[in-house]
């Protein structure tokens, strides 16, 4: 029973609090920035393909995003080819984006400039508002 136990933990702490693996090498894709030494901002994309793509922050993730005929390299036939996350502002955790809650307009700038901090809770991210402003919590 114990076994089971510990099994049923271990597994369900990797599906929950897991961190947005980033290769120390890795480049954003837009920017051309190194992005392990800015993780609270990283995003990543991952395509049907199975390929990663990296992005500095979810700014420059959100510009491949809408804008990926830009780069034909990468197939991409609908937005359903992509699984797209990103990092928890303050718990580092992954998130999928699309139930995320971002901040327009705070005072905090990524590696690329004025950016949407992500959260996984709209507490978190009116918390962050009340400390760095912004206008908006999409």
């Amino acid at each position: 029973m114990m076994k089971k136990l510990c099994l049923i933990l271990v597994t369900l702490s990797a599906l929950f609090g897991a961190k947005v693996d980033i290769p120390k090498d890795a480049q954003c894709l837009i920017r051309k920035v190194q992005i392990y030494q800015h993780p609270e901002w990283a995003s990543t994309i991952t395509l049907r393909s199975g390929e990663h793509l990296y992005f500095s922050s979810p700014k420059s993730m959100f510009e491949f995003y809408f804008e990926s005929s830009r780069w034909p390299e990468y197939v991409i036939r609908t937005k359903e080819d992509m699984q797209i996350y990103v990092t928890d502002y303050d718990t580092m955790e992954k998130i999928v984006a699309q139930e995320a809650f971002f901040v327009y307009g705070s005072s905090k700038t990524s590696i690329s400039g004025d950016d949407l901090p992500a959260f996984s809770t709209k507490e978190q991210a009116e918390a962050f508002v009340k400390k760095f402003g912004g206008t908006r919590v999409l």
